[in-house]
């Protein structure tokens, strides 16, 4: 056997930008320095024993800058078929030529497993670069051709199965049938929670299923998939009280099976988590659309999982109209995490966020009260916490189905995310079951005046509230015309009290932020740096200190929200006057400017990198991203110690 050590010093350059075990995740159950052989031939090339030829193929060229982790990938998959799937060399054959009718496709396939004759194909596999996002045409041009019933891509990350009962469309399978098994085998195997992948990349299964599926399916994707979502998220919770954990939640041999069976259990998360579908919904994908769908989701856990990998996937989901007309951007997960470091939420403070979105700040929130005050508590309480303290207003559906949803996969699924528009509470009123149930969840928050025609005032038109934090990143985009409305804020209103005849959105939101919290309270909010200035905005900012202290204004870098937006932006900290409290004229504020956003500019993530260039990873597995907002949020917290603000 080769030195393990050079095989893994060599697989480790080849895939050192793809993952944390050399780009390989699709066999994390395989010890790929243990089970390859490679070696330096002539200096700087380096060779890989070929397991079905056993003859030295070229691996790194390192004069001329040559790798084929394709070849890398194959060997492994050699080895997997082999020793997993039982199936004896001599019925593998490597980069036979493809014909198409009489002729000889130049391209041959990477492997082929011929059935027990050794003639007919029965499986053909196509391995490619981690960094490959080629489609999957190319293997269904190749299965056609052959007649082979199955084809496998994969990049060594994931892999894709296609099934071929002819003369059906193409659907997808969990895994290879083994060489003692059939195609109906694989389809009546029990599927268990313990089954389930914890480690996947939601995007690339999103954009698998919109190639296969989804692109000429003629519905709406966003809905269908979350539909399915819900249906596996239900399954999930119910799998816990079955026998052996079973899952429902997968394919069958016939597809209408499938179909019944996750519409049932659509309906069944519809019953357990109301308010985000209506109770006449139903899957509108058709029964072999489904089945191909449920075959690439059945394979991956979602409660109680890395919620960044289901944040990617509904960004991704989104459409753009959706992010970007409407001002409405994700804010980057990091930038959040700064703005909740610099205003510590602690056990027993309810948290709000007026444009919660896609619920990223309240989320980051919920979890830093869990992973600080409530570090030793059981699961139960942290989820008591959730649904009591937690509230989310957004006026946009989407957006509200994410966060209900994205509070659910953190472990609750009753937090008070409310389809409101937090700008005009006076819509709030009506007898739809939705704002009389919204009404009722904030009622309890109002502010408690002392003076009672105040306090009737407040229960009719739900203007000042008790929240302890607020967070939020309100749209920039539109101007507010509606007079009705601008009537009822402050800032509205020119120096002479006359009403102007427009608003911008997110200069209501600063006042609307402020009425939400309590006397003594903190927010946080992402703005335009035109606000803190322009010299035509000097108005907000008088109107800012007469009602709040500015205790931080932290400048994020130009780069921050591409792609979808190359708007500066500043995230402004204030903590409200106390009732009692006479507003200073005179204080330090904290002032930074972030000079690395975690993103290029293009809007791509940035990774720390090691002297030689390797991206570097937690013990978790996650790679650094390479910015200064964590130093920015210590360095405050610093500041606040030293000026005696304590909260």
């Amino acid at each position: 056997m080769s030195n393990i050590k050079l095989t893994s010093e060599i697989l480790n350059k080849i895939f050192k930008d793809s993952s944390i075990q050399y780009g390989l995740r699709e066999f994390d159950n395989i010890r790929p320095d243990q089970v390859l052989e490679i070696f330096e031939k002539e200096k700087g090339k380096f060779y890989i024993k070929c397991l079905k030829r056993n003859k030295d193929i070229l691996l790194v060229n390192e004069e001329k800058n040559i790798t084929k982790p394709e070849e890398a990938i194959r060997q492994l998959w050699i080895y997997k078929l082999k020793n997993f799937y039982n199936y004896p060399l001599d019925r593998i054959d490597l980069e036979k030529d493809i014909r198409f009718g009489h002729e000889i496709h130049s391209k041959a396939a990477d492997i082929i497993i011929y059935r027990k004759d050794k003639e007919t194909p029965v499986i053909i596999i196509e391995t490619k670069n981690p960094s490959e996002k080629k489609g999957l045409d190319q293997l269904k041009t190749y299965i056609n051709s052959e007649g082979a019933p199955i084809g496998v891509w994969s990049n060594g990350m994931e892999k894709v199965v296609l099934y071929r009962s002819y003369p059906r469309e193409f659907q997808t399978l969990r895994d290879l049938p083994r060489a003692d098994q059939t195609i109906e085998d694989i389809l009546d195997e029990k599927l268990t929670l313990a089954d389930l992948k914890k480690s996947y990349n939601l995007v690339k299964i999103l954009k698998i299923l919109e190639e296969l599926v989804l692109a000429g399916a003629g519905v709406d994707s966003f809905n269908e998939i979350f539909k399915l979502i819900y249906a596996k998220l239900f399954d999930e919770k119910e799998a816990k009280k079955r026998k052996d954990n079973e899952l429902l939640f997968r394919q069958s041999k016939d597809a209408k099976i499938t179909f019944d069976s996750i519409n049932k259990l659509f309906l069944g998360a519809v019953k357990e988590w109301p308010g985000v579908f209506s109770e006449h919904e139903k899957i509108e994908l058709t029964p072999n659309h489904l089945s191909i769908c449920v075959a690439e989701f059945e394979k991956i856990k979602l409660l109680d999982s890395d919620l960044e990998v289901i944040d990617a996937a509904f960004e991704h989901l989104l459409p753009d109209v959706a992010k970007g007309k409407k001002g409405q951007y994700f804010t980057p997960r990091h930038a959040i995490d700064m703005a909740v470091k610099m205003l510590n939420p602690r056990d027993r403070e309810y948290i709000i966020d007026p444009a919660s979105g896609s619920g990223g700040f309240l989320i980051h929130a919920m979890r830093y009260v869990w992973n600080n005050d409530l570090k030793h508590a059981e699961k139960s309480v942290k989820t008591d916490y959730a649904r009591k303290y937690i509230y989310g207003i957004d006026f946009d559906d989407k957006p509200v189905k994410i966060a209900r949803a994205m509070m659910l996969i953190a472990g609750d699924g009753r937090s008070h995310i409310l389809k409101l528009n937090s700008l005009n509470p006076k819509e709030w009123q009506g007898d739809e079951g939705e704002k009389e149930n919204a009404r009722a969840e904030l009622r309890q928050r109002l502010h408690e005046f002392k003076d009672y025609d105040k306090n009737v005032e407040n229960k009719e038109n739900f203007k000042h509230f008790d929240f302890d934090i607020l967070l939020s990143n309100p749209p920039f985009a539109g101007e507010i015309h509606e007079t009705s409305l601008l009537r009822g804020y402050e800032l509205a209103k020119n120096g002479k009290g006359k009403l102007r005849n427009k608003m911008e959105r997110h200069i209501l939101f600063i006042e609307r932020s402020l009425d939400l919290i309590r006397p003594g309270g903190r927010m946080a909010i992402v703005l335009p740096q035109g606000v803190l200035n322009n010299t035509n905005m000097e108005y907000v900012r008088n109107y800012l200190l007469e009602k709040a202290r500015i205790l931080a204004v932290v400048g994020l870098n130009v780069n921050t929200f591409k792609p979808h937006t190359g708007t500066k932006t500043s995230i402004l900290f204030l903590k409200k006057w106390d009732e009692k409290e006479k507003p200073l004229k005179d204080y330090p504020i904290f002032m930074a400017v972030s000079k690395k956003s975690g993103k290029d500019n293009s809007g791509d993530y940035v990774y720390k990198k090691d002297k030689k260039g390797i991206v570097l990873y937690s013990q978790q597995g996650k790679k650094y991203l390479d910015h200064d907002l964590d130093e920015i949020a210590e360095e405050f917290r610093k500041f606040a110690k030293e000026q005696k603000i304590n909260f």
